[in-house]
């Protein structure tokens, strides 16, 4: 497997880091498997490397305008598409995904090789620091803030910087569109495009709408002129990647809404969208109505009965209800083999559980393990129905890839792999099953399209997480709240 260049200085470090996220990300879509997804991504991130160094040497040596080309993260992403069809050109096709390997034969994959596309043109004649802010806060659905951090723009003024960056995007394809070699119907259209996308809630004419129907040059200028109803973000990462764009930009926001998850503190943050506030909130009436519950439980009379009397102050549940349950986490019931709906694909941020021996089921009712021994080695071997396999795949100074194989002796019609990690780390982003993490307690929620498992088959995921100082495999694993042996 071919290593990753070595950064050149400390700046260079921390875009390693910032891109490699995205290049995974991208190279996971356009393989078949995840097991190629980590050697395709450092073949494009080498050669996308190459194109940037030999870039910034020519602007280094001469004054003037710099060449025309890509932000870094596009850049990279554009490399691995190219690097994908080169796989495809050298009998290493059977690698990628079937779609994109129909789509690099076909005459859209002509398209993207060069300068056609709206969107790549308007991004590639954008000064090189606006184009990384459209694509940061378009694209990868980054924090404003995050990207005024990341750029150096004072975060003030970043919104009004953001939108002027918007224009002049907007600009730059209409005249790219007008330059273009149009047939006679599409410019005689022209510059009604250009009037019914400028504003919201403008009218389109019946006659422009038949057009745009059967027309996709002038369908991707709409998208591209547009800079309201949300059609921007689709039309930059379909315009730059060609294939896979759409689900591209899902995978970055997901991730976006991980990271936000992890860093967001329990308390309300300035900002947060109305959505997050509502489900907070409850959560919190929620919380509040059992503490109410539970508090009248302790308060009704106990009646003549002394056993009864002993049983409701003695049960070690119901004092652990009365008194614990208001400060706990909420806990999630271990799933069955049968399908239950998803959770959100956010990360909690409420205390850890402590590593120490788990409570007797008296004490903890929750059957499903929270990373700790519940059993004997002997019983957890004669209980186990998995077998899991953790693979360390690429490892950097603030952050690691890993893999994760889970072989199950049932059918599964829904599945959830827990475990835990030892040393801190954090999930930032998962594939192929949708990623939840309670302090060091980790569960991995089967994706949409993989909730079936035959028995004797097998669930395969991977991940992107951050470390500090030691990265320990993890430990507990379990699969539908059943031990799994380690295989």
């Amino acid at each position: 497997m071919p290593d990753l260049p070595t950064p050149q200085d400390a700046t260079e470090a921390a875009q390693f880091t910032e891109c490699w996220d995205a290049v995974l990300s991208y190279a996971d879509l356009c393989t078949a498997g995840t097991s190629a997804a980590p050697t395709l991504a450092r073949e494009a991130f080498a050669r996308g490397l190459r194109e940037v160094r030999d870039a910034e040497a020519v602007t280094r040596r001469g004054p003037g305008r710099r060449p025309a080309r890509l932000p870094r993260i596009p850049l990279l992403l554009t490399a691995v598409r190219a690097t994908a069809a080169d796989w495809e050109a050298t009998g290493r096709g059977h690698h990628l995904d079937p779609d994109l390997r129909l789509w690099l034969n076909s005459p859209q994959a002509a398209r993207h090789t060069g300068r056609r596309p709206l969107a790549l043109r308007g991004l590639r004649d954008l000064q090189e620091p606006d184009a990384e802010l459209l694509w940061l806060a378009e694209v990868e659905a980054l924090p404003l803030r995050a990207v005024a951090r990341r750029l150096g723009l004072d975060p003030a003024a970043a919104a009004e910087e953001l939108d002027q960056v918007r224009v002049l995007f907007r600009d730059r394809c209409r005249r790219a569109h007008l330059d273009a070699p149009l047939d006679t119907e599409c410019r005689s259209y022209a510059h009604l495009l250009d009037a019914v996308t400028r504003r919201p809630g403008t009218d389109t004419p019946e006659d422009l709408s038949r057009h745009l129907a059967t027309c996709p040059d002038c369908a991707e200028a709409v998208s591209c002129l547009r800079l309201h109803g949300g059609t921007l973000p689709a039309a930059l990462a379909g315009g730059v990647l060609g294939w896979g764009g759409l689900a591209y930009l899902e995978r970055r926001r997901r991730a976006a809404e991980v990271r936000a998850g992890a860093r967001t503190p329990a308390a309300e943050q300035p900002g947060e969208p109305d959505r997050t506030r509502r489900t907070r909130g409850g959560l919190l009436a929620a919380a509040g109505l059992v503490s109410l519950l539970a508090l009248a439980v302790t308060l009704m009379p106990l009646g003549s009965d002394g056993d009864a009397a002993g049983a409701r102050t003695d049960d070690p549940d119901r004092r652990q209800a009365a008194g614990a349950l208001p400060d706990a986490p909420p806990t999630r019931p271990a799933l069955t083999h049968s399908a239950t709906p998803k959770h959100p694909t956010v990360t909690a941020t409420s205390a850890p559980p402590a590593r120490t021996t788990a409570p007797s089921r008296a004490q903890n009712p929750d059957p499903e393990p929270q990373g700790t021994a519940s059993t004997t080695g002997e019983a957890a071997s004669a209980a186990a129905v998995c077998t899991v396999g953790y693979r360390l795949l690429n490892q950097w100074p603030d952050g690691f890839q890993a893999a994760v194989t889970v072989s199950t002796a049932d059918a599964l019609t829904d599945w959830h792999v827990d475990w835990s990690f030892p040393d801190g780390q954090r999930i930032t982003q998962m594939w192929n099953a949708q990623a939840t993490q309670n302090g060091p307690h980790v569960t991995a929620d089967a994706a949409d399209y993989d909730r079936s498992v035959p028995a004797g088959g097998t669930v395969s995921f991977g991940f992107l997480a951050t470390w500090s100082e030691r990265n320990t495999a993890p430990y507990g694993f379990t699969l539908n709240g059943h031990p799994c042996k380690t295989g």
